[in-house]
């Protein structure tokens, strides 16, 4: 299982919001460039970095281009970014800046039939699909747009088997009404995606709270965890997650 520390910025500041809500915002006082390059120094290899600002404003306009430039350029970390990924010049412009793997979320779910060029052009490395979804009343989970402000309506499941078919290997998945709590990620709603479509990478985020949330994907097989509000305000620490993940310890 793929272990992504995550940071999210805001106005060039490290933030966390819960359950994506931007009037729930915590800041955290880390330079981020300085916490990119402890999470390297404790055993990262990939690292998850959030545009906030650019999921609501232009991209370009981003007060954190300049600070992702310097992730990029500075961390030996490979990184996978998000934010604001509209066209497909966003892409290449992240890529170019030294990211591994761009994100793409608000257009990949209101034009799927579009990221079939994308993925020609790109490869299945360099795009991961961000799928953010809440159930609604009758506990379907609708997929989530314009930095989870917004329901598309879609169906999670059915989003899933287009990209499958289209031959997408990284889908992030979010449950938002995890998100930013603590209070453990969605483990049903993994495994059922895991059985779905086993040819998807699925990344969970959203709850990870503890080394036995760790374990609980591990052993249905989740292929990646993003991890942010618990590394830090130190739950537990990257070590610790790296060993379990490795096999050393046991949770």
């Amino acid at each position: 299982m793929q272990l992504y520390p995550a940071i999210d910025l805001r106005g060039g500041k490290v933030v966390r919001l819960f359950q994506g809500d931007f009037a729930q915002q915590t800041d955290y006082a880390f330079d981020p460039l300085t916490l990119a390059m402890r999470y390297q120094e404790q055993g990262a290899d990939w690292l998850h970095l959030v545009d906030l600002d650019a999921a609501r404003t232009p991209a370009e306009t981003s007060p954190n281009l300049a600070i992702i430039a310097s992730i990029a350029s500075q961390c030996g970390l490979s990184i996978q970014s998000g934010g604001g990924v509209r066209e497909k010049t966003c892409v290449q412009a992240r890529l170019l800046s030294g990211i591994s793997r761009v994100v793409v979320g608000s257009r990949a779910v209101r034009e799927p039939k579009m990221m079939g060029s994308w993925l020609e052009e790109f490869g299945a490395e360099a795009l991961c699909l961000a799928l953010d979804c809440r159930a609604d009343a009758q506990g379907v989970f609708r997929v989530h747009v314009s930095g989870w402000q917004q329901s598309a309506e879609a169906e999670l499941f059915e989003l899933v088997d287009i990209f499958a078919r289209m031959g997408f290997e990284h889908a992030l998945v979010t449950d938002i009404s995890q998100d930013g709590t603590l209070a453990g990620p969605n483990v049903a709603l993994y495994q059922q995606l895991q059985l779905r479509c086993p040819e998807l990478r699925v990344q969970a985020s959203g709850g990870v709270s503890n080394l036995q949330d760790l374990r609980a994907l591990a052993d249905i097989d989740c292929q990646g965890v993003i991890i942010g509000k618990a590394f830090l305000e130190q739950r537990f620490d990257l070590p610790a997650a790296l060993a379990l993940n490795q096999g050393a310890i046991r949770a």
